[in-house]
């Protein structure tokens, strides 16, 4: 089953620890040091366990997974 990862931008700290769990997923934007997502939104069962991974690391609890 597919899913959606959403990163609510002003709840991020920019903590990294998201590109830690989930770096084929992550990355921090140098300008803002908030995450953003690495190509689409939406993403297959293959990264499934990075995507948890990261929204469970999230301290800001900034990290949202909806499958679809």
């Amino acid at each position: 089953m597919a899913f959606k990862i959403t990163v609510d931008l002003p709840a991020c700290q920019g903590y990294a620890n998201c590109l830690i769990e989930g770096p084929a997923l992550f990355d921090i934007d140098d300008d803002t040091n908030k995450a953003v997502l690495i190509g689409s939104d939406e993403h297959d069962e293959a990264v499934r366990a990075q995507a948890e991974a990261a929204r469970r690391g999230c301290p800001a609890h900034a990290i949202f997974i909806e499958d679809i």
